[in-house]
């Protein structure tokens, strides 16, 4: 069956292709010439690698098309007819390059879409192979016949099947609820179509034998008057093996990018991880048994193709050593590709603070890495110096190490194989980073702005050719004090948010819409305080970082650089220091909903003069002139609303949240943070985070050194108190208990 009658036999398929050729102009000519443009392309002895020489195969195909399109003029068919001359007025206005340019891509698509509705297809057999079935076959040295691969697809063993069914019920999978599906049964789908595509390169492996048999017969032979023949008969033989295992190259590319397309999505989840994301890491285990397949596929080939290159029937064949070229790249791309840092370092890193990190080689026991094991090296380096390090595409010297931008100790360790789970990776346990090189600064550059990361490498013989490998850890902040922290954090929420799946280190928008912010700020602040923020929260950060100018958009200076309006500080200085506030001193009673947070004070005092409740009803709410507070606001015994004083860290770290409200007796009803709650009794939200406290006793004087034990109480001042906005704390005894409320709430002291 052609390609374009599997597309055609989709009907989503062929309506996305057919917009894509119609986009093109060329829907008629790929439904006229469908098998021709097919076996044509895909046939192709040489793949352009450089302008010049895409434009001499594109005018090479131009001249062929229009030699096909003009013995179609023959045919008796007037509609056909017609349609030809408008086809071929069509190649007059298209240039040669641009033409073949488009066909070929969508010939590349329609692989792409018939691969992906074959994987679709096989959901639900019982195909799912053992997971490590191929490490302990030797690596390839020659090719297989069909019967070989056919008894490697079917060594799997059966208990894996159930295994699958296991995972799939495991309570290891995310909640669909929060947005993050398993991907095991896809992967293992992913996992059949590369392994159907090898079963079916076994045909190519079986004609190839034949042509090595015929060949040595040939040559073994004597003289004869058929040898003519046979010789021509050995070409064409030849030239469709060479075809085939072009064709099978294309799928072998088109399976690389589904499995590429896994391996950016795990990293992409790993990065949303850094900032609280849900994140499979097992999925890790059939990502890696993707390319061991893929790994055993072209191994096969790159052996099939010298095989052929051995039956020498003209003097010189390019494009046998182009294809191979093609493959030993293809393979070298996949190898170098499985080298990923599986445990990332802390993304805010403190200098002289230890550290651990390590890296992972998804192929290292496929290619029997094990057996000699590398020894990895870590160097950090600056963002410039990755962009260009990068822009080498795999390709490392010995003087990398001389590239660093700090100075890490214990930066070396030595691959370890885990036999249990087969896991071929390097653990970096107890990394200090004990000295930096920053870039100079520009403008409003500081130091937490600027990015690292750390650059891990090694060096290894893979089939008699020396590899170097190397991958690159998330971006990293390097700070020297805690007070650094905040800020360093805004970079690294960013970019983990908002980078894109590939991209050159680290490069990063400067803006994004709400809705992308939104999501990414309510991850950072479930994962870190247990509970997600409601829309009403949402909806009150939207209208904090707005400006005059109201925009969908919110830039990256909006979110950390520009105060906040009539404020010192920023959105994400004031953001960050509830989440610290929170994490620190309010964790359970934020979780428990007991506290509304995000309010500004006009609504909360709209909400509460509209409280059924009336007198005593009261929430708490994030200050918006004070970083990292926290305030109460209640409906006084005047049917007014007072608001108190914000309390911060300091504050909790003497007496806790729960405790002074229940030391504020006119709290009564605590006003719901949902909308479709009522009121709940102070008591009721707040007594299991009350501590326990000593019954009064008299008065008891320590004999020795004459001390009276005492007890901290809040207390919020009378209207007849004293109305000063600043003091602190007294100590009042029980003989004299006098109230000195220099706050509008105070601490007492009561002996």
């Amino acid at each position: 069956m052609s390609l374009w009658k599997r597309v055609s036999s989709h009907s989503d398929c062929e309506q996305r292709m057919a917009a894509f050729y119609e986009e093109k102009g060329l829907l008629d000519l790929r439904l006229c010439l469908a098998p021709w443009i097919e076996d044509r392309i895909m046939s192709e002895q040489i793949t352009p690698n450089s302008p010049e020489q895409l434009e001499r195969v594109a005018l090479k195909f131009n001249e062929d098309l229009q030699q096909k399109l003009l013995s179609t003029r023959t045919a008796t068919d007037q509609a056909l007819k017609f349609r030809v001359v408008e086809l071929c007025a069509l190649i007059q206005r298209t240039s040669a390059v641009e033409l073949y340019t488009n066909l070929r891509t969508g010939l590349q698509k329609e692989l792409q879409l018939v691969t992906e509705k074959s994987v679709a297809s096989t959901a639900g057999q019982s195909m799912p192979l053992s997971s490590y079935n191929m490490n302990n076959t030797p690596m390839v040295t020659g090719y297989m016949d069909a019967g070989d691969l056919l008894a490697v697809s079917n060594s799997c063993n059966p208990s894996v099947v159930q295994g699958v069914h296991n995972v799939q019920h495991s309570g290891g999978i995310a909640s669909p609820a929060l947005g993050m599906a398993t991907p095991k049964v896809e992967l293992y789908e992913v996992q059949h179509q590369i392994m159907q595509s090898l079963n079916e390169f076994g045909n190519c492996a079986n004609a190839l034998k034949l042509l090595v048999q015929n060949y040595s017969y040939m040559l073994s032979s004597t003289a004869s008057p058929n040898a003519d023949v046979a010789y021509r008969n050995l070409i064409d033989e030849k030239a469709a093996i060479v075809i085939a295992m072009r064709r099978s190259f294309m799928y072998y590319e088109s399976l690389y990018e589904m499995v590429m397309h896994e391996m950016n999505e795990w990293c992409h989840q790993q990065r949303q991880a850094g900032n609280g994301a849900p994140f499979n890491e097992g999925s890790l285990e059939d990502i890696q048994r993707c390319f061991e397949i893929l790994e055993t596929f072209i191994a096969h080939m790159m052996a099939a193709v010298k095989e052929t290159m051995r039956v020498r029937l003209t003097n010189e064949e390019p494009e046998l050593t182009q294809l191979l070229d093609q493959v030993q790249n293809a393979r070298k791309h996949l190898v170098c590709s499985a080298f990923i840092v599986d445990k990332q370092p802390p993304q805010v890193m403190k200098t002289n603070t230890r550290f651990a990190a390590s890296v992972r080689w998804l192929l290292g026991s496929q290619l029997g890495l094990h057996n000699n094991p590398p020894t990895v090296e870590c160097i950090i380096m600056s963002e410039n110096q990755a962009q260009r390090f990068s822009a080498r595409n795999h390709q490392i010297d010995s003087s990398v190490a001389g590239q660093t931008s700090g100075e890490i100790q214990n930066c070396s360790s030595t691959m370890e194989y885990q036999q249990n789970n087969h896991v071929f990776s390097a653990s970096f346990r107890n990394m200090q980073l004990k000295k930096i090189k920053r870039a100079e600064k520009k403008g409003t550059e500081s130091v937490m702005d600027e990015k690292f990361s750390l650059l891990f490498y090694t060096t290894t013989t893979v089939s008699d050719f020396q590899m170097r490998v190397w991958t690159l850890s998330l971006p990293v902040v390097v700070i020297v004090h805690g007070n650094q922290e905040p800020q360093s954090w805004a970079t690294i929420t960013w970019d983990n948010a908002f980078a894109e799946r590939v991209r050159d280190p680290f490069i990063i928008t400067d803006r994004v819409t709400w809705a992308q912010l939104s999501v990414a700020l309510n991850i950072k602040f479930a994962s870190c305080t247990g509970r997600s923020l409601t829309m009403d929260n949402l909806d009150f950060l939207y209208e904090k970082l707005q400006r005059e100018e109201r925009s969908e958009y919110i830039t990256w200076n909006q979110f950390c650089k520009e105060p906040l309006p009539d404020r010192s500080f920023t959105f994400w200085e004031w953001f960050f220091a509830i989440m610290k506030l929170t994490k620190d001193h309010m964790l359970g009673m934020w979780k428990a909903g007991c506290i509304m947070g995000f309010i500004n004070k006009a609504k909360a005092q709209d909400d509460l003069l509209r409280s059924v409740c009336g007198i005593g009803t009261f929430l708490l709410r994030f200050s918006d002139s004070e970083l990292g507070g926290v305030s109460i606001a209640y409906v006084n015994e005047n049917g007014h609303v007072t608001m108190l004083v914000p309390w911060t860290a300091r504050d909790f770290q003497v007496l806790s949240l729960a405790d002074r409200i229940r030391d504020l007796d006119v709290l009564c009803w605590l006003h719901p943070s949902d909308r479709n709650s009522s009121p709940v009794k102070r008591d009721a939200a707040f007594g299991e985070f009350y501590s326990k406290r000593q019954e009064p006793e008299p008065i008891d004087i320590d004999p020795v050194t004459g001390y009276v034990k005492s007890q901290l109480h809040v207390h919020v001042c009378s209207n007849g108190d004293n109305g000063s906005t600043s003091g602190t704390p007294h100590h009042v005894s029980q003989q004299d208990a006098m109230q000195l409320g220099n706050l509008q709430n105070s601490t007492i002291m009561h002996l």
